[in-house]
């Protein structure tokens, strides 16, 4: 009956001041809001970087070059140059449980088109490349093995470039120039967005692999081999057999270190997820401090609220209330401002973070645990920033309460 009376006078106290009530929850509004909008957009980025990769396959190994060494300063992957076409040709003919294999080189050139000009990714790859990126075709074709074969001068191109240089036109059939060298475009990749970084994956020209060695770049190396493997359980047996396998090829001796990498897109998965999910953490903390803010603000105006009603609390214990009645009363109202600000702000992050994924650049992922520890957090500070003021009202002494003017 008692805890009952509490919340009514704590209610009660809470209506006659709106003002100053809303703007106290203003503090906790904002701070849970925060927390819900922050740590969605956090799992956000996190889902993008794992649904990227995941496109790719988790049963996606990356070969990339090793790193140079010199004087004692080791330079960064992919500063030496050891993988070739014959490496990629290798890997698929002598390696089982290997599905695909497409060696891949890449530049960024100008590709002009009439008096139309874009600057964009060149990639050259072979035909086994759209399987491993799961790349499909809105219009026109794919290069074969036999434009590999004979180094045909054939393009396919992302809808991005296709829009900069043609517009509303469909591109298949039309001359296009990459460098000083006419290309022919044979086919329009669909549209696949933006990536995980934000990179649009539409900006790109494929061409054949050997056309872009030969014809273009003037190499003679690949840039990396991926290599798509049947089956996940087979990962690491097949990721040994490459790295024993180019060894072997490239002639290392059994003490020196390996002049490739061999990446496992499963391990960059893991680690990105990690490395996202401490963003998220940061993210939610950053917000947090803004609820403590908050909280701080609760206690400023309870204390305030406790020197405004020093007569009544002296009234109260004069008649017979107790010190753990008079110091509810005010935990009481902390709780309620706190509670229901909470909620509200619930309210305002769900909507903000729908918003963000609905207007902006990438989507959010609303988290219920994020909900839950966010209005646990803020139900917290209302205990804790409300203490003070309560027990500074309960220890009040009831004839100098009374005095008080």
């Amino acid at each position: 009956m008692l805890f009952t009376e509490l919340l009514k006078m704590a209610a009660l106290s809470l209506i006659a001041n709106k003002l100053r009530t809303m703007l106290t929850m203003l503090g906790i509004i904002i701070g849970v809001a925060a927390v819900i909008a922050m740590v969605s957009v956090g799992m956000g980025v996190r889902q993008n970087v794992v649904d990227s990769i995941s496109r790719l396959g988790s049963n996606l190994l990356v070969v990339m070059p090793g790193s140079a060494n010199r004087g004692g300063m080791r330079g960064a992957a992919g500063s030496v140059i050891t993988l070739t076409y014959d490496d990629a040709e290798a890997i698929k003919k002598r390696i089982k449980g290997v599905e695909y294999v497409s060696p891949t080189v890449s530049g960024s050139y100008q590709i002009v088109y009439g008096h139309e000009n874009w600057n964009s990714s060149v990639q050259g790859v072979v035909p086994e490349y759209t399987s491993i990126q799961s790349l499909t075709l809105k219009s026109g074709l794919f290069f074969t093995e036999h434009d590999v074969d004979v180094r045909s001068r054939v393009a396919v191109i992302g809808t991005t470039v296709a829009t900069n240089l043609f517009g509303e036109v469909n591109p298949v059939g039309k001359k296009i120039r990459i460098g000083t060298s006419p290309y022919t475009v044979i086919g329009l990749i669909a549209s696949k967005g933006s990536s995980s970084m934000g990179q649009d994956q539409d900006d790109i020209v494929l061409i054949p692999l050997t056309t872009a060695q030969e014809r273009l770049l003037g190499i003679t190396y690949v840039r990396s081999i991926n290599v798509q493997v049947t089956d996940a359980d087979q990962m690491d047996r097949v990721q040994n057999q490459i790295e024993s396998l180019l060894r072997q090829r490239h002639r290392l001796a059994k003490d020196a270190e390996d002049d490739f990498n061999v990446r496992n897109m499963t391990s960059i998965m893991e680690t990105m997820s990690e490395t996202t999910t401490m963003l998220t953490l940061l993210l939610g903390s950053i917000a947090g401090i803004s609820l403590i803010v908050g909280g701080v603000g609760v206690m400023n105006i309870m204390i305030a609220s406790v020197v405004e009603r020093t007569r009544e609390i002296g009234i109260r214990k004069a008649i017979g209330a107790t010190y753990t009645s008079v110091m509810l009363q005010f935990l009481i109202e902390s709780i309620m401002i706190s509670v229901v600000g909470g909620i509200i702000g619930i309210g305002v992050g769900i909507g903000l973070s729908t918003a963000i994924s609905k207007f902006g650049s990438f989507k959010t992922v609303i988290s219920p645990e994020s909900i839950v520890v966010a209005f646990l957090f803020s139900l917290a500070i209302g205990i804790i920033f409300g203490i003070l003021p309560a027990r500074r009202a309960a220890r009040l002494d009831p004839i100098d309460a009374l005095r008080y003017e």
